[in-house]
């Protein structure tokens, strides 16, 4: 396991390099790209359950639980996108 001052660093990093990266996105293109990226939210989703899994202590569960939890609603929430963003394009039904 990552101990340390090592593991913040790396969470530091990929902070501000995620940061970077979607900070650069123009908004037109933010929910293509988010729609289209949907399995990398459940990859996220996977790795937060594992880490969670391999957790020895009280703070780790509890850390790793919220990571599961926000990684969850990642997902989900590129799934409603998606669905809002096709339903634009559904032609209108005559009442």
């Amino acid at each position: 396991m990552i101990e340390g001052f090592t593991a913040l660093y790396i969470f530091m990093l990929s902070a501000f390099t995620g940061y970077e990266v979607i900070s650069r996105v123009p908004v037109i293109l933010h929910t293509p790209l988010m729609s289209g990226s949907n399995f990398v939210h459940g990859i996220v989703l996977v790795g937060a359950m594992v880490a969670m899994g391999h957790a020895e202590t009280n703070l780790e569960t509890f850390i790793g639980f919220i990571g599961v939890m926000l990684a969850a609603g990642n997902a989900v929430g590129g799934y409603v996108a998606t669905v809002r963003m096709l339903e634009m394009f559904q032609p209108k039904k005559e009442s």
